[in-house]
């Protein structure tokens, strides 16, 4: 199993690897405190801290360490928020999918969930991944709800997990197995485009 950057494409949102040329339209996305709320860094006060942002994550996959990409939303073609492909680990076949944000406006849409299913095809049909993991800060009720939507089973609570800008964070985790995907995936299709054909 090789992680490497690409690009997937579905009806309402493309995924693209993080490039600079995405960082203006993130940060005003950032700059809104409810899209950080949960996210391990603070609204950024100046582009430049998001262009610092988007270069330790392009540097990162430049190591193989993950994939980045910007979630490009089809009508408009502005990148209107990210997710990532972390925690890759070859000889277990498991990845997590991880530091999901997405601009206020587009909660409640098909963004999201289209994100997901594009991302998790790929992990189980391209990459040949057997788990992929999903976790979130235990407070985000709203991202523990979006992730159990997804098909996804809640494995615990990790206590104390994380210091997240000063707060020690309790983390919940989720897992999607390989043998679980075909019906995940047909439930996930059915929702967004009311068929199970359409990938």
């Amino acid at each position: 199993m090789e992680i490497a950057p690409v690009t997937l494409r579905g009806r309402w949102l493309t995924l693209e690897p993080l490039a600079e040329r995405h960082a203006p339209d993130l940060f005003e996305v950032m700059r809104d405190e409810e899209v950080c709320r949960y996210l391990s860094w603070a609204p950024p006060e100046k582009l430049e801290e998001t262009l610092t942002l988007v270069r330790e994550a392009r540097e990162l996959m430049a190591r193989r360490h993950s994939i980045v990409f910007a979630q490009v939303w089809n009508e408009t073609g502005r990148c209107i928020g990210a997710t990532r492909l972390l925690d890759v680990r070859p000889a277990d076949r498991h990845v997590e999918i991880g530091s999901t944000f997405l601009a206020r406006p587009l909660w409640r849409t098909p963004a999201n969930t289209e994100s997901k299913y594009l991302v998790l095809s790929h992990c189980f049909e391209q990459l040949g991944c057997v788990r992929v993991a999903l976790k979130t800060d235990a407070r985000n009720v709203r991202s523990q709800e979006a992730i159990a939507r997804l098909g996804a089973s809640r494995e615990g609570v990790l206590r104390k997990h994380m210091n997240v800008r000063g707060f020690q964070r309790d983390t919940v985790y989720y897992s999607l197995l390989e043998t679980e995907w075909p019906e995940a995936k047909r439930r996930l299709a059915e929702r967004l485009y009311g068929s199970t054909r359409e990938s």
